[in-house]
């Protein structure tokens, strides 16, 4: 197998698909140049499980009691 560091951009255009397995065989990444100035870069798929979501995390951490509910509505004039 062939290793391949970096690829101007006409060469990776034909030869898109072979790159696409040598990234995922090798663990390599494949920078993509325009006029010798890299512009991209192929890198394998991560196939480790999924980070935890950040949105939302602490949507339940704020509880209101009931006497400070109508105190704190980030709408109403003042």
């Amino acid at each position: 197998m062939q290793e391949i560091d970096t690829l101007p951009a006409g060469e990776f255009k034909a030869k898109c698909l072979k790159l696409m397995d040598i990234v995922n065989a090798t663990k390599r990444s494949v920078t993509i140049t325009k006029h010798g100035k890299p512009v991209a870069r192929l890198v394998p798929a991560n196939e480790e499980k999924p980070k935890k979501r950040l949105f939302g995390v602490l949507s339940d951490s704020l509880v209101l009691s009931e006497e400070n509910e109508n105190s704190f509505n980030p709408f109403m004039k003042r």
